[in-house]
This record gives C-alpha cells, sequence and structure tokens, in this order.
C-alpha cells in the first residue's frame, strides 16, 4: 500500500455512533469516511482508495454479509472488520469466511470503541502487508515474462546467426575442389545446423528451458535426410522418437551426437552395397533416456580403426561426456550405437 493516509469506510445506519468511531479514526490520523447502507458502502469501495472497511451486520437494506459478497471478486479490495451485535458466533464466523479479517461484538461500552480501532490498525497492517506481497508477485511476474521474451529474442538472433555462418560453411564448401575438404566443410554445416535446430525450437517455445526433443529430432533428421540425399547418399531414414520434453541445455548436444551417428550411418554403412535403412529410435523410461542409431549395414562394434577420419567418433564420446551419458555398440548384424543418460 502506496504510503498514504490510511482510509478508513465506516458502514452502518446509526449517525451517532459513526460520529464517535469518525472521531477516534481522525485521532489516529485516517482518513474517514461513512455510508449508512451497503449500496452506497460498495460504490465507495469500487471508487477505489479504501483500506479498511468497518462494517456493521445489521443493515437497513440486508446485512453485511451482502456487502462482503458484493466485494467477493474486487480486485485489491480493502480489508473487513466485521462488526456484530448479535451474540451468535455463527455470524462472525460466517462473516470470517466470507473474506473479513476480523470481527469486533458491538455494545455501546468504551472497551467498544477501544477494540474497533485496535482491529482497524490490524486489519490496516493487513492490507499494507498483502498489497505488498501482491506487488511483489506482479513484480516477478513482469520481471519473468521480461527475461522470456528476452532470451526468446536471443534465440532467435542465435539460430539466425548460426544459420548465418551454415550457410557461408556451405559456399566455402562449394568453393573448394578436394574432395574430402570439402567433405569436412559439409559434415561441419551440419553439425552448426544442428545447434541452430535447437535454437529454433527454443525461440518459439512457450518455456525456454525445455525443448520438445520429438519435434527437434524428426525435424533435424529430416534435414540430414534431405542434404545427404542430394549428395547421393540414398539410404533411407526411419525415426521413432518418444514426445517429451527435455532440459535445453541437454538437447544440443543430444543433436550434435545424433547428426554424427546418422551421418556415419548413410556415409558408411551400405558403402559398395545396395542403400538400406538408417534406424533413430529413442524413449524414456522413469528418468532414464535411451538413444538407438542403428542400420543393417556393413557394421562396426567400436573397436578398431573407424571409417573415415575418426572426428565423428570423438565427437560422440565429447558429447556424451557433456551429457553424462554412457556410449555402447550392440552386437547386431550392422551398427547398433545405444546412448544412455538421465533426462
Amino acid at each position: 500500500m502506496p504510503s498514504r493516509t490510511p482510509h478508513v469506510l465506516y458502514i452502518d445506519d446509526d449517525p451517532g455512533l459513526a460520529r464517535l468511531v469518525e472521531k477516534a479514526m481522525q485521532r489516529r490520523g485516517y482518513t474517514f469516511t461513512h455510508a449508512s447502507c451497503g449500496e452506497d458502502g460498495l460504490e465507495i469501495i469500487r471508487q477505489g482508495g479504501v483500506d479498511v472497511v468497518a462494517l456493521d451486520h445489521n443493515l437497513p437494506t440486508g446485512t453485511g454479509l451482502d456487502v462482503l459478497a458484493g466485494m467477493e471478486g474486487m480486485e485489491d479490495h480493502p480489508s473487513v472488520v466485521y462488526v456484530t451485535a448479535s451474540a451468535e458466533m455463527s455470524i462472525a464466523v460466517n462473516a470470517l469466511k466470507a473474506g473479513a479479517t476480523d470481527f469486533v461484538p458491538k455494545t455501546g461500552s468504551e472497551e467498544f470503541m477501544a477494540l474497533l480501532a485496535a482491529a482497524i490498525d490490524h486489519a490496516i497492517d493487513h492490507v499494507r502487508l498483502m498489497r505488498a506481497k501482491a506487488k511483489a508477485e506482479r513484480d516477478m511476474q513482469e520481471a519473468r515474462e521480461r527475461a522470456e521474451m528476452l532470451l526468446g529474442e536471443v534465440n532467435h538472433r542465435v539460430g539466425n546467426s548460426l544459420a548465418m555462418v551454415a550457410a557461408l560453411v556451405g559456399l566455402q564448401a562449394n568453393a573448394v575442389d578436394d574432395p574430402e575438404a570439402k567433405s569436412a566443410l559439409a559434415e561441419t554445416q551440419m553439425r552448426i545446423q544442428a545447434i541452430a535446430g535447437v535454437h529454433r525450437h527454443l525461440y518459439t517455445s512457450d518455456d525456454v528451458r525445455i525443448v520438445q526433443v520429438g519435434d527437434y529430432l524428426n525435424s533435424l533428421v529430416g534435414e540430414l535426410e534431405n542434404t545427404l540425399q542430394s549428395e547421393g547418399q540414398t539410404a533411407s531414414i526411419r525415426v521413432d522418437v518418444e514426445g517429451f520434453p527435455l532440459p535445453t541445455e541437454k538437447v544440443a548436444s543430444l543433436g550434435v551426437i545424433v547428426t554424427e551417428l546418422v551421418t556415419n550411418a548413410l556415409k558408411y554403412a551400405y558403402l559398395d552395397r545396395d542403400p538400406g535403412e538408417v534406424r533413430v529410435h529413442m524413449q524414456r523410461t522413469d528418468n532414464m533416456v535411451r538413444l538407438v542409431v542403428e542400420d543393417d549395414g556393413i557394421g562396426w562394434r567400436g573397436t578398431g580403426k573407424p571409417q573415415g577420419t575418426g572426428l565423428g567418433s570423438r565427437i560422440v564420446r565429447a558429447m556424451a561426456t557433456g551429457l553424462g551419458a554412457t556410449v555402447a555398440y550392440g552386437e547386431g548384424p550392422g551398427t547398433q550405437v545405444l546412448v544412455t543418460f538421465e533426462a
């Protein structure tokens, strides 16, 4: 609540008692307003600026409970001190259930005025705390939304920058004549595109902390297949990936691993033989993720000299270390690589 004079509204049809309450509030330095019926009181509350309502139970039309019902749903509504002359505690209990902060038994003694003033003081402290809490929550939410917007913009720009770098590498690959250099540059381009794909998914996501890995890998493998088939690699790729979220920091490493394994399979598995199939399967069980990339080609068990330079295998091991993953090779007729890590 702003550091202004607290505003107390007293709703009661007893003008004499209202004057006594006004004097007590003025002695405390509070702004005071009186309404003689619930309808007038609600209109004053709707205009804003009221911090505490001292509310009598018996009113000319209806009761104070009706006023509490009328306040329901109001944003930043004041605290309420309920005043009742009835000896029935159920009325006070119902008022508290309906949103009153406190209640005071209504008597003609001086003790009543002291109790009412003390209850109003307490209600003012309560509304200050509640409004400060609400403001802090609003500020936190606004800060979170701004941070997410800025992070989304960062991911958008990073994705665009990486796409530009990948395009430049592609131009360089087209400009060289040496087949090995051309191949190395093309593979570098695909690695960059794998990381750029993470950022593309992030800036279209509602939560930049996670990536829906099924969508990402299907998109990534589709791009790989198109690129490699345009270069004459005609093996087909079948993807069976469950749709589940993964933390963003894990997905880039995962994308590079899949890129290396699929690229190696397409390049070497069916060398000098009819093109076959490369299968990418991934599922999550409890908190463990199991990725399998396999083919029916010439086969490699992870030992001995690999086809090519061996750089792809070294990159897979490096990315697996970052993921905290284990890499194993199956005993199938072709090559089967199993990567397991915690989600």
